[in-house]
């Protein structure tokens, strides 16, 4: 099984992931959203892809381009909002889900997007993404995993594994990785989800759930970096081993993966144990009702969580990829700008030169 051989996954409830957004004139297509500015990247990189696929199906979300911005922050895919005809802003580093906070609470009118990479969201950037994410603000990020720091040429990010050998580790690294989507998840993040580069389908299917989601959503892309770690993802991405690597969540579907093995058992299945920890094991008739059905909805994130801990962290063997989490809550931005009105409505709209003249007054030596 590949990634595009995975159902789409479940869109939502009907709740829009942009508020009060005026639908485009007429019908748009990519080269709407495509601006006129020259895409640089390394060739082979799978930022084109991504970029792609977001130029495809920006069109479908119906939106005019001046209520769309992308916000970035520093590294290879913090390029983005240039090659995008939409508003856009390329910030500083890790400060990306920052400034985007401020727009979308603003601007209730746009859909705010956040593309960045595993160093800038995880490292500089760690605590303005899971506090984004806490507070559910009304926004899309797209966390490009590469597992290495591509702009700056190959020092190891908070994603390489364990022993990874780089220019700023040259004996192996002793960190130990982060797993974005179980950061996500303990920050209980309401939308969390997993896809890769290289699968148009499954990537495009992933981000179009994600945009019709009111809340914060982060999707974790497996993106290849061909100069300073080309192959990274190869065992997800080559036919030969994908199909015991990636682990397909679907909604309300057992989660099963795999080909039958040569002595005749059946196909891999996630079982879960009594202590409530995950594992992998052949199904057979006897245990084949014991499976872990999916279930994206569930308000407890315990089990989607340890569904993320089958993600290796060393060398990549084994994967699970579709939308672990899938909830609604209230969104930061929507109740900030509640009590705004509120305010407003039981206080008028002031008189800011009152406050300043007033009788508050410091004195500094």
């Amino acid at each position: 099984m590949t990634v595009t051989d995975l159902p789409v996954p479940v869109v939502g409830d009907g709740h829009s992931g942009t508020a009060l957004v005026p639908a485009a004139d007429g019908p748009q297509t990519g080269k709407d959203f495509t601006s006129d500015q020259e895409v640089r990247w390394c060739p082979g990189c799978g930022d084109y892809v991504v970029l792609k696929a977001v130029q495809g199906f920006l069109p479908g979300l119906g939106l005019r381009r001046e209520n769309i911005v992308f916000v970035s922050g520093i590294g290879c895919s913090s390029r983005f909002p240039y090659y995008l005809d939409t508003y856009g802003m390329h910030s500083i580093h890790g400060r990306a889900p920052a400034i985007a906070t401020g727009i979308a609470t603003a601007r209730e009118d746009l859909s705010v997007w956040v593309v960045t990479g595993d160093g800038d969201a995880l490292s500089i950037g760690g605590n303005h993404l899971i506090h984004a994410l806490r507070r559910n603000v009304n926004m899309t990020i797209l966390l490009f995993n590469n597992r290495i720091y591509g702009l700056t040429k190959g020092q190891y990010s908070p994603t390489s594994e364990t022993g990874k050998i780089t220019k700023s580790t040259p004996v192996g690294s002793v960190d130990h990785p982060f797993n974005p989507v179980s950061l996500a998840l303990g920050a209980e993040g309401t939308f969390v989800a997993r896809t890769v580069d290289s699968d148009r389908k499954h990537l495009t299917s992933v981000l179009s759930a994600a945009a019709a989601h009111r809340g914060t959503s982060l999707v974790e892309i497996y993106q290849n970096c061909p100069i300073f770690n080309d192959g990274a993802y190869d065992v997800l991405k080559d036919r030969d081993s994908a199909a015991d690597a990636i682990i397909p969540l679907v909604h309300g579907e057992p989660v099963r993966f795999g080909v039958p093995a040569e002595d005749g058992q059946g196909r891999l299945g996630v079982f879960r144990r009594p202590t409530g920890e995950v594992h992998v094991d052949h199904v057979t008739p006897a245990n084949a009702g014991q499976v872990v059905v999916h279930d994206a909805h569930a308000e407890d994130p315990t089990v989607a969580f340890a569904l993320s801990r089958l993600t290796a962290t060393g060398e990549m063997t084994r994967a699970p990829i579709g939308v672990f989490r899938q909830v609604q809550r209230p969104t930061y931005d929507d109740q900030a700008r509640a009590q705004g009105r509120a305010d407003r409505e039981q206080r008028g709209d002031g008189d800011l030169q009152a406050l300043i003249e007033g009788p508050d007054t410091w004195e500094v030596p």
